[in-house]
């Protein structure tokens, strides 16, 4: 795994009370996931001392290849402790995002591992409640839902409208459905690094 930090991170997100230590302790148990699951070995138990890193977290990891995205799954809901979720969504990014094929070992040393750890979902009524370079965006209508992380809004240069259609694409609906009345829409931000 490169060991550099992403440029999105520097222009996307906030900073939470994660101390250096802790994202470290992420990006390498999120490698080390991977890793093992690639050797097709069991992960050893690490041991996990900061009192952060056993709350309950929400957190995606995206697998950077070269500048090609290679996989990007996460939790929007806290329900694992940040360690544990962290190793279970590294795998299935490498493995099981279905837009990708599975992570082969010779790849190994050519990702890089970026991970967000989110603040809880907030419902809004007002699209300029979204602040880009802050907030990610979750819509949903019906049984349909997508997420935008708040780093893809600077990556692609999006102002909020465009960041609205394309949250509604990635939900399968048409580009304009967030001005629906029954489309729920959920800001949040995360510590990206």
């Amino acid at each position: 795994m490169k060991n550099h930090q992403n440029t999105s991170a520097r222009k996307a997100g906030i900073d939470s009370r994660l101390s250096a230590e802790d994202k470290e302790k992420l990006r390498e148990m999120a490698f080390q996931a991977i890793r093992f699951r690639c050797m097709g070995e069991k992960m050893p138990d690490i041991a996990v001392e900061s009192p952060r890193l056993k709350e309950l977290g929400a957190v995606f990891v995206c697998i950077h290849k070269g500048k090609d995205l290679r996989g990007c799954i996460g939790t929007i809901e806290p329900i694992l402790p940040l360690w544990e979720a962290i190793k279970r969504v590294a795998v299935e990014a490498a493995f099981g995002d279905p837009r990708f094929c599975a992570l082969a070992s010779e790849e190994l040393d050519k990702i890089d591992i970026e991970v967000s750890v989110l603040t809880p979902l907030q419902g809004i009524s007002d699209p300029s409640e979204i602040e880009i370079g802050k907030h990610g965006l979750f819509i949903r209508k019906g049984v349909r839902s997508g997420l935008l992380l708040p780093q893809v809004a600077t990556e692609h240069n999006f102002d909020r409208e465009q960041f609205l259609d394309c949250t509604c694409r990635k939900a399968g609906l048409p580009e304009k459905a967030w001005q629906d009345k029954d489309v729920e829409m959920f800001i949040f931000s995360a510590d990206v690094f």
